[in-house]
């Protein structure tokens, strides 16, 4: 039995691993979850879980939950309760599901505590990819991808050597305005931004998937899953999302993975691996999908995925800015503050405006993060 704690619980990624969990019970035991500001959700989670240990986002949050639980259930909040569920638990395997950088320091702590991770926070790899690498190989833990993409391009790299890679291609549905020219992004709306094509996302994530900046995100974190120079790694759009992404070979071989755009999948895979079980998803059928699309990137439409690629490229800090100022001004744009052709121009300001570090660390990556947001947040042309 594998013992599970989950980060991001009440999240799409979070409430997704434990439809997966539910499906095989006699497989493992849940022991902690840390769920936010969601309390009907993570009560109903509690209710059928029974984690030993839960977290929330404030103490407020806290003292309302223990109303309604067992005391057999302990409740924590803020950063100190999402590092109790990450390293604090019984769990032998931690699913780090949460939005953003917050993800960062639970994550780090629970490698630090020997545990296996399901990493589906690409913000963790993307600030601070150099220590989190090296964290895990000091450790000996196993960090296994969860991101379709990234599970893609792992479940085609097994038994292959990494040698015998010519490149890796991360495929894009091309989110919900891919048929739009930049002329008509003006003035668009954020709830046409949050209408997706394929996929069932939380709203961040679909706003990045509408600027690419998820693409670009998903760049930088195959770079360190991987171990491959920016120079091996393409993104195709591929509207379907039949196609999770596929990996060509020095003999000119692509080798790809593909499945109807479910979640549940490449969790699965993340917990199971090496094995595979049926999942409650449902199965492709190839001839009812017909034909399957490609075209290249433009990244003259999409500017927020050439600057992950320049960011990559330079390193350090770097991705850390690009991350953080995207980060807040999703959120302002979600709030209504700027319009969505202000995301990327905002991103492009705060990284015009840093002074790189090479070789951060922790505090380093931290300052670095807490500068991008000050800075994001008062740009406002």
């Amino acid at each position: 039995m594998k013992h599970i704690a989950i980060l991001g619980s009440t999240g799409s990624i979070g409430t997704q691993t434990l439809d997966v969990l539910a499906h095989s019970p006699e497989l493992y035991k849940v022991e902690g979850l840390a769920g936010g500001h969601n309390l009907p959700v993570l009560l109903e989670q509690i209710k059928q879980f029974k984690p030993s240990k839960v977290s929330v986002a404030t103490k407020s949050l806290a003292d309302e939950l223990k109303l309604h639980i067992s005391a057999q259930t302990s409740v924590f909040y803020g950063d100190e309760g999402l590092m109790e569920i990450a390293a604090g638990t019984d769990a032998d395997y931690v699913v780090t599901a949460l939005v953003g950088s917050q993800g960062l320091r639970p994550t780090l702590a629970a490698i630090e505590a020997g545990k296996d991770i399901g990493l589906a926070n690409k913000e963790t790899l993307v600030s601070a990819g150099h220590l989190v690498t090296e964290l895990v190989k000091k450790r000996g833990v196993k960090l296994l991808p969860i991101d379709s993409e990234h599970s893609a391009i792992f479940q085609c790299l097994n038994g292959e050597s990494v040698q015998d890679i010519n490149k890796i291609i991360l495929t894009a549905s091309g989110g919900s305005f891919r048929d739009r020219t930049r002329e008509q992004l003006q003035g668009v709306t954020v709830e046409q931004a949050l209408q997706h094509p394929n996929w069932s996302m939380g709203a961040k994530i679909t706003i990045d998937s509408a600027t690419m900046v998820n693409k670009g995100l998903e760049v930088i974190e195959a770079h360190w899953l991987f171990g491959l120079p920016y120079s091996q790694i393409e993104v195709l759009i591929h509207p379907e999302s039949i196609i999770h992404s596929c990996v060509e070979f020095v003999d000119n071989s692509i080798i790809a993975q593909l499945g109807n755009p479910d979640m549940r999948v490449p969790i699965q895979y993340a917990l199971t691996y090496p094995q595979r079980l049926a999942t409650p998803s449902k199965p492709l059928n190839l001839a009812q999908v017909g034909k399957l699309n490609f075209r290249e990137m433009d990244y003259v439409r999409f500017p927020c995925l050439q600057m992950a690629f320049d960011s990559g490229r330079t390193g350090g800090t770097a991705t850390t800015v690009y991350n953080a100022a995207n980060e807040v001004a999703v959120a302002r744009f979600l709030k209504g503050a700027i319009d969505f052709l202000q995301i990327e121009r905002i991103i492009d300001s705060v990284l015009n405006q840093h002074e790189v570090v090479a070789s951060p660390n922790l505090e380093e990556i931290m300052a670095a993060d807490t500068w991008a947001r000050a800075a994001a947040e008062k740009i406002n042309d």
